[in-house]
């Protein structure tokens, strides 16, 4: 017989595999007729774009490409500096064995290297390293059996959690354009590098509807028809809406940004300007904090009872840790000479993780490419490392956290002092997402198979054992917590010691009134 049952649901968002890879995108390039020839590359710079993102059975298809920017040395006196465009285009399969088409990934890029050499004076081979971080995650709506309205004399095992259930999951395609004003007095002949990251992210929640808002911060380097260079920076609003249904202000919302596409030329319609269309995907992962109790186990002492019973990880003390982290230090760029600062690439990275007792050591690397030119216009690089570390106390139960940390460049100021030192003034926004996971007993499906064999006896004696519990013992024997704690004169239910002996009463049915 079908034993009666109360239940509530809860959505779970369960992390399914994680795999980081680097893949090689490699490709030549065909010097157009209107550039002079290739003496000598000075610096490559690229911008990963994922426009399609697939997931099938057993992998992650990944397509995107690489807006490439090339400064070269030309070997023509007129024109010493010069500035090459194109694609490189990739396809990635990801082979996870667990993934499925009905689940959903999230992609973290990273541009490790990318270089270019000259093959002839009229071609280049561009080779480039991506670090991909695939995440895979499945969403799944569970029956949890809180209740036993009429279950006279099953014992259940009871447990009170608070939990990160699923609201839902929506994205969205956002088109941002903008013209990028440069100085009146510079007209404007090619980009010679383009870096674009996305910042200042926030977020607003309304009853059914998100507001996504962010920055495309975009810095160019250009040539002028004067052969001069110039920087300039600007920020882009990146401002779109998901709605999700069911969504309120009290939840908590986790928003990935995805650039998919970039074109970025001279200003054909308005001078000493530069225009920029971004195509951005978005994506919001929306949870409420809610309060569960379930059943993690059950018995009845007169009859046998037949569930099924499945353990699944669940999603709890979800948080946002942010804060910033100030690198002051002096560097030292060899062969200085005359040479001015005219750009400053800066890229930081975590290398390692330690996760001890109550805080999370991170070990990292600031990577400094600093692009040299003096008045004849001679470019040339330097590359300096930076080691840092970071660290975030006062945690607790930092051994099952899991955890993602996100960087930001916030400000960044750079005083060239006498004999080629650099005071080097970096401030890093340190955003850390983490959760930790609960693993529970899903009860389901509960039946009455016969009464259960009776035992005889009244009371016997127990030697407690390792790992024993009084629930444990109350169900070997058929009897209750309740019985034989009160039997034993035992005032806290969870603490029993191994050879300790009980006395285990008999269970003795009371009749319910519908019985009597």
């Amino acid at each position: 017989m079908v034993v009666e049952t109360i239940k509530e649901s809860l959505s779970v968002n369960k992390l399914v595999a994680t795999k980081s890879e680097v893949i090689l995108v490699e490709g030549d390039m065909i010097v157009p007729d209107s550039k002079p020839d290739i003496l000598n590359t000075i610096c490559t710079s690229g911008v990963v774009c994922i426009y399609k993102k697939e997931i099938m059975e057993g992998k992650v298809r990944i397509d995107g490409n690489i807006n490439t920017y090339i400064m070269y040395m030309a070997e023509d006196e007129n024109d010493k500096i010069r500035g090459l465009t194109t694609t490189l285009d990739f396809s990635e399969n990801i082979q996870i064995a667990n993934a499925s088409e009905e689940m959903n990934c999230k992609i973290i890029t990273n541009l490790k290297s990318i270089e270019a050499k000259v093959i002839n004076g009229r071609k280049i081979g561009i080779k480039a390293a991506i670090e991909l971080e695939v995440k895979v995650y499945a969403n799944e709506t569970i029956a949890i059996v809180n209740s036993i309205p009429n279950g006279d004399g099953i014992q259940t095992l009871q447990e009170n959690l608070l939990v990160n259930s699923l609201v839902g999951i929506g994205d969205n395609k956002i088109f941002s354009k903008d013209t990028i004003n440069i100085n009146t007095e510079d007209n404007l002949a090619e980009i010679l590098k383009a870096n674009v990251c996305i910042g200042n992210k926030d977020v607003k929640i309304s009853y059914n509807k998100i507001l996504t808002k962010a920055e495309a911060e975009v810095k160019i380097m250009y040539l002028t028809e004067d052969n001069r260079i110039g920087n300039v920076t600007a920020n882009i609003p990146i401002v779109g809406f998901i709605d999700i249904q069911d969504v309120t202000e009290e939840n908590i919302c986790d928003v990935e940004y995805e650039i998919r596409n970039i074109v970025l030329k001279p200003n054909s319609v308005e001078e000493h300007s530069i225009y920029i269309e971004i195509e951005i995907g978005v994506m919001a992962t929306v949870y409420e904090e809610k309060e569960i109790s379930l059943i993690q186990d059950l018995y009845s002492p007169v009859e046998n009872l037949e569930f099924n019973q499945r353990r699944i990880a669940t999603m709890r003390n979800k948080q946002e840790n942010k804060n910033s982290l100030q690198i002051r230090e002096k560097v030292t760029l060899e062969g200085m000479g005359d040479r001015n600062v005219i750009d400053v690439d800066v890229v930081p990275r975590i290398e390692k993780e330690h996760k001890k007792s109550s805080k999370i050591v991170y070990e990292g690397e600031l990577e400094l490419n600093f692009i040299l030119s003096n008045s004849e216009l001679q470019v040339d690089t330097r590359n300096i490392k930076i080691p840092f570390n970071y660290s975030i106390d006062n945690l607790e139960g930092v051994e099952d956290m899991i955890t993602e940390m996100e960087m930001q460049v916030l400000n960044q100021d750079f005083i060239v002092q006498d004999g080629g030192v650099v005071a080097v003034n970096i401030d890093l926004g340190m955003n850390l997402n983490s959760y930790r996971t609960s693993n529970i007993n899903v009860i389901d499906e509960i039946q009455t198979n016969g009464e259960r064999e009776e035992e005889d006896y009244s009371i016997i004696m127990y030697i407690v054992k390792k790992d024993d519990s009084l629930w444990k013992i109350a169900k070997a024997f058929g009897s209750t917590v309740e019985d034989i704690a009160r039997t034993n004169g035992i005032e806290d239910e969870n603490v029993i010691t191994p050879g300790q002996k009980l006395f285990i009463p008999h269970y003795t049915r009371v009749p319910s009134m519908n019985n009597v």
